[in-house]
């Protein structure tokens, strides 16, 4: 099963807000994935298919060998749902 990651800076607020859309948009697409929300300093020390999170913070991450994907808006539904289809 894939592996999604939320990264926000403080792993609460905006990162459970886009976990919950992420979770419902990929219900609405019929594919099957496990979500979750953490900060960034955790987030480098996990393993996931997809990162996703504001770009500002998650560009952090992209160290060549991760699926990185920074969103201008976090509350863009649109945006999250054409990153699912292209990632996953």
């Amino acid at each position: 099963m894939k592996k999604v990651l939320v990264v926000c800076g403080n792993g609460l607020g905006s990162s459970f807000i886009v976990e919950m859309n992420v979770k419902k948009i990929l219900a609405e697409l019929g594919i099957e994935a496990e979500v979750n929300h953490t900060d960034l300093a955790s987030s480098k020390s996990e393993q996931a298919d997809l990162y996703i999170g504001a770009a500002d913070i998650v560009e952090q991450l992209n160290d060549g060998t991760r699926n990185v994907v920074g969103l201008n808006n976090l509350l863009d539904n649109e945006a999250i749902r054409d990153v699912l289809r292209s990632n996953l």
